[in-house]
Parts: C-alpha cells; structure tokens; sequence
C-alpha cells in the first residue's frame, strides 16, 4: 500500500522598509532613496545537494534580517555592444602565495571574446579563458579558484578578485598578463584593479553582447547548510543581475546580509572590501601551518586582510552601515560570487542569486551544473 503525501509550496518573501543612505568611500559619495521590495520563487529545481536541507537553509535564511538594501536603486538598460579596453596598464603589489615577491599584472585589450589570463613566464603556453571548464580546484589549505589550461604548469591561483571584475565593470574582453601563477595582493582589495581599468578607458566594438539567464530557479546545496540560488530576472521589463546575500560565521563577524543589484558604481564601493580569516586561522599560520610552504609564504597581512575574533575584530573593518560593518558580506557577495559567475564564458548572467554561507567550492559545483544539466538559456 502506497501513501503518496503531496505537498505544494508558494514560497514568497516580501521585505518592504524605506532607508536614505549617505554613504561615503574616498572621496565619493553615493546617496540612495529606497524603499525595498524583494521577492523571492524559492529554490525551485535543485541541481546537487539534499533539496529538505536546502529547504531547511532558504527558510533560515529568511529569518535572518536584511542589513543594507539596494533593491531600489534605479539602473540603466543592458549595454548592448562588447567592449575592450582602449590601452594598457599595469599594477604591481606583495605576492599571494609569495608575499615577499613583487607580482605584477599587465590589463590590455584583445580582440578575443571574453577575459583571458596569459603567462608572460611560460612563453609557450596558451593563454587561459576564464571559463568554468577551466577551474582546476578551489584550494585546500587555502580557499581560492585556481584556472588551469594544458600543461600543469600553466595556472593561476587566487584569481577570483580579479575575474569578479567581468561583471558589473563594463569591460566585455580582456587580456590578463601575468609573470607568475601567484597574482599580487592589495591593501585596497580590488579598488587598485578597477582604478587600472580606469586609467585604460574603454573601446565599443560592433559585436553585440550575449545575455543568459535561467527559465526557473535552480539551486545547489553544500554539506554545511549553504546553498546558491539563480533565478529569472526579478523584473522582465528592465532585467538586471540581482543578488541576496547572507553569511553566519561563528566570529565576531556574525550574521550579514545584504540585497542589490550589480553596477559599476556598487562595484566601485564594494571592490576594497577584504578576504578575512579568523584569529584562529591567524594564529594557525604563525605556528603549525609555518610547516607548509603555502601557507609560510602568504602575504596576507592586517591591512589587506579582515581579521576577526570571538569577540572582536582585531583590525579595523570597512563598508559601516548603520553602525554595522558589512566588508565580509560584501566581499563573499561582490569578490567571490560574482568571481563565480564570471566563469559563464559566453556571456553575461542576468537573473537574481540567492547565497546563503556559500564558497567557491559550491558557487563553481553551481557553474558546472549549469552546464551539465543545459539550464542556461538566451535572455529574451
């Protein structure tokens, strides 16, 4: 005897308030008049993971306050046409994974489509698209996207706060040149890159840009209670890429969240928010992990890392709203997801994502599940 127990959910979320922010970073300012309506289809067909512990997180995740909503903020249309840059430009900083090295990287224009990282140091070696069947791992001691193509040699690591510049910084197709597989590090995060991009300007091109979105949420779920959610558009009449982001971390950090949309000027805000670590994990890398090479020769330091304890931050945090600080929500949100979705190589997502305390790990399973299961599909 079968007893067959339907269930039918309308999951909904709306989260209405109204918020004038004044807020200023460097010497800009950004003002914003809101009022917040966010809503939400729920996880919808899930492509890896348990969908009830999947479940379980979206509605954790909807207890969890928003902190800073940017839902409002009124955008222009898509870009139509690909861009490259105008010029070239280099910057140079402390080693990743060798911190007592200079690194640089050169930004210059190409007439290939899409981001590409090239070796100066292994002259024959292809340069390496940023794509997802290019991720070689996602680290083991320490967490990061490592792009690899052809010989083994021929990989850079840590590129995540540099590829997360695909999306949102209006720059379609680019050329990455490196003198190592150890990309440098700065005490700005990644506002040192966009200033680059800055200085190159950029070129228009006759060839029109590719949208690509999901036709129904789609999610993938981790071990840890996290997930990642892609969904259509929130609004067809003017379609953008959205993002509701919340972490839950055991440090002083805590509970974060936060809901915009993707722009070059929340970009621009977001893009000197830090990698942080715990005071643990400092302290780990002081004592035993000095044992590993990787880990001996890292050049995170307290300016370009966020450190934080049980019940404190040791240095000092960025991104204050409202009292708050929101640079780890902002960094996992801007420097990390859209790292992952900058690995779409043959176009620009459009949709809106939904992460809850995700990692590289799940955000690139996310990517190629896309991909092995056919979801993508052209933006109307």
């Amino acid at each position: 005897m079968k007893n067959t127990i339907c269930f039918q959910a309308n999951l909904s979320v709306l989260l209405c308030f109204q918020v004038h922010i004044v807020l200023k970073v460097g010497e800009s300012r950004f003002e914003f008049k809101q009022e917040a309506d966010v809503m939400s289809e729920g996880i919808g067909q899930v492509l890896s993971g348990d969908k009830r512990a999947i479940s379980a997180s979206w509605d954790e995740m909807q207890r969890q306050p928003v902190d800073w909503n940017l839902s409002r903020k009124e955008l222009p249309r898509l870009r139509r046409m690909q861009t490259t840059l105008a010029q070239s430009d280099s910057i140079s900083g402390s080693g990743t994974f060798m911190g007592k090295a200079t690194r640089s990287i050169v930004l210059e224009p190409t007439t290939l489509e899409g981001w590409w990282l090239d070796r100066a140091d292994l002259p024959g070696s292809l340069p390496i698209r940023v794509g997802i069947s290019n991720v070689w791992t996602t680290g083991q001691i320490v967490s990061n996207i490592v792009l690899r193509s052809g010989n083994p040699h021929n990989y850079v690591r840590m590129v995540e706060h540099l590829i997360c510049l695909r999306t949102g910084m209006g720059v379609d197709n680019m050329v990455i040149k490196l003198d190592s597989g150890d990309p440098p590090l700065f005490d700005q995060g990644s506002l040192d890159v966009v200033e680059a991009l800055d200085r190159c300007g950029r070129l228009e091109s006759d060839k029109p840009i590719s949208y690509l979105s999901v036709p129904h949420p789609v999610s993938v779920g981790g071990t840890y209670g996290d997930f990642v959610t892609l969904a259509p558009p929130l609004d067809p009449e003017n379609p953008q890429l959205t993002i509701d982001c919340a972490i839950n971390f055991k440090t002083y950090i805590g509970q974060q969240r936060i809901v915009f949309p993707v722009c070059e000027e929340l970009m621009r805000m977001a893009s000197i928010a830090r990698t942080n670590t715990s005071w643990g994990k400092v302290l780990y890398c002081k004592t035993i992990g000095r044992l590993f090479a990787d880990v001996r020769n890292l050049g995170y330091t307290k300016k370009n890392v966020l450190i934080a304890g049980r019940n404190r931050y040791v240095n000092e945090p960025r991104l204050i709203h409202e009292g708050k600080a929101l640079e780890a929500v902002w960094h996992r949100s801007v420097l990390d997801l859209l790292a992952a979705i900058a690995l779409i190589p043959n176009g620009h997502f459009v949709g809106h994502i939904t992460s809850y305390k995700a990692g590289h790990r799940l955000d690139c399973e996310l990517m190629r599940q896309l991909y092995l299961n056919e979801v993508l599909v052209p933006l109307d």
